[in-house]
């Protein structure tokens, strides 16, 4: 298979593979078609960490 590389400056949504012609045009995407995804990541501070995780202080 070879993919185009004619819009490899233009920002892409990783979870839909969709091209926007600017980073405000992804972020509004991502908030309405992937609200549940998004506000998962937003707050990062709620999440636990993982086992294995190493404070260094």
């Amino acid at each position: 298979m070879v993919l185009s590389m004619v819009d490899q400056h233009k920002p892409k949504c990783h979870l839909c593979s969709n091209v926007f012609e600017n980073l405000e045009e992804l972020r509004k995407h991502q908030d309405d078609a992937h609200k549940e995804f998004t506000e998962f990541h937003k707050d990062v501070s709620d999440h636990s960490p993982t086992p294995g995780d190493v404070t260094i202080f």
